[in-house]
């Protein structure tokens, strides 16, 4: 009889119809998935001294009943075994919550071994196991798996135990012998076996190994074999555009570039001069000079006879780049225009006919630039500010105005590498992270709630300057639910504080688009003097003239938005601050709070922010392009992503990936991704 891997589950014994029902909850329909069904922790059932075991570690002692254990009923049928144990030299207190049949099986002296959550402050083990007698368990590793419904832990491993019984000859090695060598793995059958059914701490370190490695080097192989596709089937324009020109535009700045801004420039000139479409993420700190580098790019693109476009999301964002941008470009003839949804009638008619004959070199918008009536005479460059703020789709259209131009992303969210090399892998990244010199440090301090009136007698001080101020709260009215600041409260109480001395604005999401922009006019020409608003300020205005940010509930927010909102200020030459308004309750709460006022680069706090929360809330939800990874964790396995990444490239670069029999499976791999045949990754 033939055997394969891929047979259903019901092969293996013991597995019938209704069990095969309930694995396929858990994605298990083949007996290879089976074997790769792995466990996502392990019991460790050695004996730990508790000198070295750290508060809330779960740990297995070995001890003598010092005292007749004593027995306690609350509630509906709740009960509190409460015991003192001699454990070395300590003598701790072990508690049983609802497990009153043990105190029938304890006599003093007799040794027992305790499983629980060992509290060191004071000296207690919170038990959920408890044997009799020396220690003796069939594995000090056990490994434990997710399990639901009609499917247990013990099944489970008899399940597994029975398909290495029967099939676990048939398991196969997956990389070739070069990688395994060059990195010391584990086979794949040995390591699948050790993972399952461990011998010791060491054998499921090596397994794991082998199998982070595995995963991230299959992803990898996915992004660099899409990345290569793309590339070549990506016929872009050879932008060949006038370096003389471009180098005098540079020297005519009012500043000199950063080292880390003439590098991006170079990158994203290559790009450009290339014969394949640019597909480039320019990321860089609020403040870095991200548009600086723009308007080089634009320039590049017109001197070499193309057109460019800039979107961003919202209009005043829009509008403060158009700015920046006339004044850097029109004293030396390049034509730049804006569209937004505020240009309406016969000036929109003019400035779409002016854009189709190729009369405005450099159209700068908001989604308005995507609308069917928008035409270019010749696109060569696209870019797209705060580029999470749009969907696929609008990117799409816009690329689409012209005849594959040059693409290139920007956003001053700092993205912690591993995240970048994972989600944005088929794309190039550069990254400006230098400051330009001179920059004043926002100083940022910690403040407790009941310091508000020395907080309010400062922003007073900052106002009577001339200067302005933000107060930002986590939601927009009262709810009964979370006790945290909201808008509408605090708008009132600034407002009756600052009673005729200064005018307070009040922004949210719920406001309509025109009076949001309304809004953002009056602050933004010192009409109104604090503008008390939800995060919809975070990303992208520039009110140079504000030194003041103040955060209630920060403890609410996560590092990198409290870091985008702390770049709302600090725009301008005078000093400016943030306050973090914050009681937190949790320790991962206050470090967040130590963390802000230590540092200010926003590379360093994202990747403690990926370290705080966890990838799958960095982007504030789940990111649909986070794989999900079995074993390994971009997080704490960073080194092996990167190794992995350059593995991989350097594999799908190379013509013996393609032909030589050690990488079939690999190749394998790929082909039952769709990748080669065109098909997007998810």
């Amino acid at each position: 009889m033939n055997l394969s891997l891929l047979d259903p589950v019901t092969a293996i014994k013991g597995i019938g119809n209704e069990t095969a029902v309930a694995l396929e909850e858990l994605a298990v329909t083949t007996v290879l998935d089976l074997f790769e069904y792995l466990p996502f922790r392990y019991e460790d059932y050695r004996l730990k001294d508790l000198e070295t075991t750290e508060h809330d570690e779960r740990v297995t002692v070995e001890g003598k009943l010092h005292s007749q254990p004593s027995l306690t009923y609350y509630g509906k049928k709740k009960s509190r075994l409460m015991l003192k144990l001699l454990t070395g030299r300590y003598l701790i207190t072990v508690i049983f919550f609802n497990q009153p049949y043990l105190k029938s099986k304890m006599n003093i002296n007799d040794v027992i071994t305790v499983t629980g959550k060992w509290d060191r402050h004071r000296q207690m083990i919170t038990g959920n196991e408890c044997h009799f007698g020396s220690h003796k368990v069939e594995n000090e590793f056990e490994p434990v798996y997710s399990v639901r419904g009609s499917i247990s832990v013990k099944g489970l491993r008899r399940y597994i135990t029975n398909a290495f019984a029967q099939y676990g000859a048939l398991l196969e090695e997956n990389l070739p012998d070069s990688l395994l060598t060059r990195y010391k793995l584990m086979p794949r059958p040995n390591a699948l076996h050790s993972m399952h059914f461990p011998e010791n701490a060491q054998t499921v370190k090596q397994a794991r190994r082998r199998f982070v490695y595995e995963e991230f080097l299959l992803f990898q192989l996915k992004m660099q074999a899409m990345r290569k596709i793309q590339r070549e089937q990506s016929r872009g324009i050879q932008q060949i555009f006038d370096v003389e020109k471009v180098k005098l535009f540079i020297e005519s700045l009012p500043f000199p570039l950063t080292d880390a801004q003439n590098r991006v420039v170079n990158e994203i000139s290559v790009d450009m001069t290339s014969p394949f479409r640019m597909n480039r993420l320019l990321q860089g700190d609020v403040g870095s000079g991200k548009t600086v580098v723009a308007a080089i790019a634009l320039f590049s693109s017109v001197t070499a006879g193309y057109q460019g476009a800039l979107m961003v999301p919202t209009e005043i964002l829009a509008e403060q780049h158009a700015h920046s941008l006339k004044a850097m470009l029109e004293p030396i003839g390049i034509s730049t225009d804006l569209l937004t949804s505020s240009v309406k009638g016969k000036r929109r008619r003019e400035l779409l006919a002016a854009l189709e004959k190729g009369e405005i070199d450099i159209l700068i918008g908001t989604h308005a630039l995507i609308q069917e009536e928008v035409n270019f005479c010749n696109l060569g460059l696209v870019i797209t500010d705060e580029q999470h703020r749009f969907g696929v789709q609008q990117r799409r259209i816009l690329r689409e105005k012209g005849e594959s131009p040059d693409v290139l992303f920007m956003t001053a969210t700092p993205i912690p590498r591993t995240l970048a090399i994972t989600v944005f892998g088929e794309m190039d990244v550069s990254t400006i992270d230098e400051m330009p010199a001179g920059r004043k440090v926002i100083e940022t301090y910690w403040a407790k709630h009941d310091m508000l009136d020395r907080i309010l007698h400062f922003i007073e001080k900052e106002l009577r300057q001339g200067r302005q101020a933000y107060v930002i709260c986590p939601l927009i009215e009262e709810s009964e639910k979370l006790d945290l600041q909201n808008v509408l409260d605090v708008h009132g109480m600034l407002t009756h504080y600052y009673a005729e001395r200064f005018h307070v604005g009040l922004m949210h999401g719920r406001l309509p688009a025109d009076e949001k922009e309304s809004i953002m006019k009056q602050f933004s020409e010192n009409e109104t003097q604090i503008l008390v608003s939800t995060t919809v300020v975070e990303v992208g205005v520039n009110v140079p003239n504000a030194t003041v940010m103040v955060i209630y509930d920060a403890e609410r927010f996560g590092l990198a938005q409290l870091h985008q909102l702390r770049g709302r200020v600090g725009r301008g030459s005078d000093q400016s601050y943030c306050i973090l308004l914050a009681d937190p309750k949790s320790e991962n709460g206050k470090e967040r709070m130590k963390i802000m006022t230590e540092t200010n680069d926003g590379f360093v706090l994202s990747e403690k922010d990926l370290e705080l929360r966890g990838p799958g809330d960095f982007f504030g939800k789940k990111q649909s392009g986070l794989p999900d990874f079995k074993v390994a964790d971009m997080v704490h396995d960073y080194r092996t992503l990167e190794v992995a990444r350059d593995d991989a490239a350097r594999l799908i670069a190379s013509e013996s990936f393609w032909n030589e029999p050690q990488y079939e499976q690999l190749r394998q791999s790929l082909e039952e991704t769709g990748v080669l045949n065109g098909e997007k990754l998810d």
